[in-house]
C-alpha cells in the first residue's frame, strides 16, 4: 500500500496540512433536466446546423402577461459571466441576470396532447392563464414588465 507523507503548515513533512475545520458551501442548483427533457433536446439539437447548436440557453426575459416569461433556445457556446452548466448529457447555459429566478428549476418534457416542455419553478408566486408567463414575490419583477396587454392576470 503507498501512503502519501504527511506535509505540515511549513511544508515539512511529518504533520497535518492544517488542523482547522473546514466548511464547504454548495450552490443552489440552477436548473435541472429530466431525462425525458434531455432526450427531446438532444432530439432537437441534432436536427440544428452544425455548430450552431452547442449548448441551450435557458434564460428569463421581461413581458408575458404577468410580468416574466421563459426563453429556451439553442447557442453557439457561453458567453462572457453565463452561468454554465452540465445536465443529463446537455450543456447548458444561463446568463447571469436570469439565474436567480431559475434556482431549483426543473425542466420536463411532457407527451401528449398537448407535448411540450414543462417549467417546474420554485420561485414564482402567480402565473398566468395562457401558462407562457409568470410573476415572482412583490418587488422582484423587473421595471418595465408590465404585461402582453391580453387582458389576462
Amino acid at each position: 500500500m503507498l501512503q502519501s507523507p504527511e506535509i505540515s503548515r511549513d511544508g515539512a513533512r511529518g504533520g497535518p496540512c492544517y488542523d482547522a475545520t473546514v466548511a464547504t458551501v454548495e450552490q443552489p442548483t440552477i436548473v435541472t433536466l429530466t431525462e425525458s427533457a434531455a432526450a427531446k433536446i438532444r432530439e432537437l439539437m441534432s436536427e440544428e446546423p452544425e455548430g450552431e447548436a452547442a449548448v441551450l440557453r435557458i434564460a428569463v426575459q421581461g413581458g408575458g402577461c404577468s410580468g416574466f416569461q421563459y426563453a429556451l433556445g439553442f447557442d453557439r457556446g457561453p458567453t462572457e459571466g453565463d452561468n454554465e452548466l452540465h445536465v443529463n448529457g446537455i450543456d447548458v447555459v444561463v446568463d447571469p441576470f436570469s439565474a436567480p429566478y431559475l434556482a431549483g428549476t426543473e425542466i420536463d418534457w411532457v407527451d401528449g396532447l398537448q407535448a411540450g416542455f414543462a417549467i417546474n419553478n420554485p420561485n414564482v408566486s402567480a402565473s398566468c392563464g395562457c401558462g407562457h408567463s409568470f410573476q415572482v414575490e412583490e418587488g422582484d419583477a423587473p421595471e418595465g414588465a408590465a404585461g402582453c396587454g391580453s387582458g389576462c392576470h
